[in-house]
């Protein structure tokens, strides 16, 4: 018998949606050797920058994630019986669910905290002062902050690790390795070093915005499969880098140009990275709002457009159910990227190498 007061628009359905951008990671599972040795560093250092990592360690962390996501049942407790500090002291969605779904995943415990008057530094408590009461309490610490240099602050007297969820201006390094997850996922044939390079067009800020700092450090590791990184910026030209910034960038190998237009250069692109928002003090700063996608913009048929969301304007919800659309499995595949991080520096790599 139907049921009269259950309408048709409350109805939903379980079955996965055929979403654009959901690439199935064992292609590129297929092409990174397992080398448990190069994720063994992990466990022992916090994680800050993402100038920290070498391009092999970065390699197998996604090797990791990809099993991860390729078969997520058959990985249920590897952190069972660990404790997760999940300290979000400004506005997170993603970056915060993300990192507590993956320590759920794993089978760990969570202890969060989403307010700092609710903790000893509302008190005058220094930060060094509640990273020793940490290491009595749990096993990692996750922290989002917008004070740049809590998480360095911090460290001076942590035992357990702790990984930079966003630290002001300054950096957000497992977005930035989401990301780079994302792009490896789509084209996984530019691990083969057979000359295959893309171009790809950052809407961003380097100055200021902390998800586009750490991403171009990402890619400075990996040089060899960027044809060319357009900036496209609407900053005066000395705001764009910070001193030494772009140098440092080039020695790498990074061929780095910059444009004040967007459609201009849209044809051209593989990949575009949009961003409009940095993180300033206790809240953020628009930069590059003239610039927008849509449905009419002159975007190249295969290329991806990746976005590390919260989304405004920039981006336009018209491009949802397009091809183009990989910025929702970005955000979904940095769940099985911080899986994968998450395991390797709470010691429990053994537990999942060798798997499949």
């Amino acid at each position: 018998m139907v049921n009269p007061m259950v309408d048709d628009s409350m109805k939903f359905s379980r079955i996965k949606p055929d979403v654009f951008g959901d690439a199935h990671p064992k292609a590129l599972l297929k092409r990174i050797q397992e080398d448990g040795d190069k994720l063994q560093v992990l466990s022992n250092q916090h994680i800050v920058s993402a100038e920290q990592f070498e391009a092999d360690t970065i390699l197998q962390l996604f090797r990791l994630a990809s099993k991860y996501e390729s078969n997520p049942q058959r990985y249920s407790n590897p952190l069972k019986g660990k404790i997760l500090i999940s300290a979000f002291y400004e506005p997170s969605t993603r970056t915060r669910l993300s990192f507590e779904s993956a320590w759920h995943r794993l089978g760990g415990d969570i202890m969060s905290i989403t307010d700092r008057a609710t903790t000893g530094i509302a008190k005058g408590e220094s930060l060094a002062d509640v990273g020793e009461m940490f290491n009595n309490y749990g096993d990692c610490v996750v922290l989002r902050e917008s004070n740049e240099d809590s998480v360095t602050e911090m460290t001076s007297t942590l035992r357990i690790p702790i990984i930079n969820a966003g630290n002001g201006t300054r950096e957000h390094p497992t977005q930035a390795m989401a990301d780079l997850y994302t792009i490896f996922k789509w084209k996984p044939e530019l691990l083969e070093n057979n000359g295959t390079k893309i171009k790809i067009g950052v809407i961003g800020v380097p100055s200021f915005m902390r998800t586009v700092r750490s991403l171009l450090k990402l890619f400075a590791l990996f040089p060899d499969i960027f044809a060319e990184v357009v900036l496209i910026h609407d900053s005066d030209e000395d705001e764009i880098f910070t001193p030494g910034q772009r140098e440092k960038l080039e020695a790498k190998g990074l061929n780095l140009t910059v444009s004040r237009t967007l459609d201009d250069i849209l044809p051209t692109l593989d990949v575009v990275y949009i961003n409009a928002i940095a993180w300033v003090g206790d809240s953020y700063e628009e930069h590059g709002t003239k610039f927008k996608l849509d449905k009419d913009s002159p975007l190249k048929k295969d290329a991806i457009i990746l976005h590390p969301l919260a989304r405004g304007d920039e981006l336009s919800t018209d491009l949802d159910e397009t091809p183009h659309n990989w910025y929702f499995s970005q955000a979904r595949g940095a769940v099985f990227l911080r899986m994968a991080l998450l395991t390797c520096m709470v010691e429990r790599t053994e537990r999942v190498l060798d798997v499949v």
